[in-house]
This record gives C-alpha cells, structure tokens and sequence, in this order.
C-alpha cells in the first residue's frame, strides 16, 4: 500500500494532538508494508513520515523545490533533513523556486505516486493555489481515493 499525504500546517496544539492520533491509527492499521509518500514540510506531513518510519514502513519523498527547504520553518530542517536521509527514494519536480506552483506540482506527483491520499482538511477552499482543496481536488479528478482527517473538536487558527 501506497498512501500519501497532504494536510494544513500551523494548527493549534490541541488539534496538532488530535491530528496525530488520528493518523497513527491510519498508520497502524495498515501495517509495516506500508510506503508513505510526503512532501515532509512541518505538521502533518512530517508527523506522517515519522509514523511510517517508527512503524516499520518505508518512506519516499517528494521535494517540490530545490529551494523548499529553504522556505519552511527553520526550527523544522532538522526534523527535515532527518527525514530526508531517511528516504528509500527522492522524487523531485526540476523547479528551483519554493512557490506555490511548485507546492502543487510536487503535491500532484505524490498524489501519482500513492493508491490512497489521507487529507488533514477542514474541508474548507484552500488559502492559497495548491493548499490542501486544491490536492484533493487533483485526488479527486485522478481517481485516487482520498481519506479526509479532520478529528472532532479540531480547529484551524
């Protein structure tokens, strides 16, 4: 099984607690044969990662920029760079700028890459091109199942 993730990033403690049990439940039920695909940028795409790994699954990341780490949270490029060497495979999409367009596109190839999405969506429009909406529109429009996590009680600031 090839599951992929996407989910929105800076959520509220309380629903950062929410949001991770709810997806090692994801994890654990599928077991150790498992290939997760994530982008890792902070929140639930790394704690998706970490989960995988810690549950003896395989992990491939999508990097959608050379630039991409330059551009998240500077407390997370350690848990990025962790994460990244950890990886049975890289895919990159060629762009060098951490935009937007090249979140979507690397969102787009991951989708590809995985049998099943899990969303972390409020269900609400996306912020902003390529946020959450936008890949699980893509999801949608290709066919690749998707599993929305938005656990009760959480909110998004």
């Amino acid at each position: 099984m090839r599951l992929g993730i996407t989910g929105h990033r800076g959520l509220p403690p309380k629903t950062e607690r929410l949001v991770r049990l709810a997806l090692e439940g994801e994890v654990t039920r599928r077991g150790p044969d498992l290939v997760g695909i994530s982008c890792i940028a902070d929140g639930p795409d790394a704690w998706f990662a970490e989960l995988v790994l810690k549950a003896g699954g395989h992990l491939e990341v999508v990097a959608p920029a050379k630039q991409y780490r330059d551009g998240l949270p500077e407390e997370h490029h350690e848990t990025y760079d962790r994460l990244l060497k950890q990886a049975t495979e890289v895919h990159r999409t060629g762009l060098v700028e951490s935009n937007s367009q090249a979140h979507m596109t690397g969102s787009e190839i991951l989708v590809d890459l995985a049998d099943e999405l899990i969303a972390v969506w409020d269900g609400q429009p996306a912020r902003g091109y390529g946020g959450t909406a936008d890949v699980v529109t893509y999801a949608n429009r290709t066919g690749v199942p998707t599993r929305v996590i938005w656990p009760r009680g959480a909110t998004r600031d």
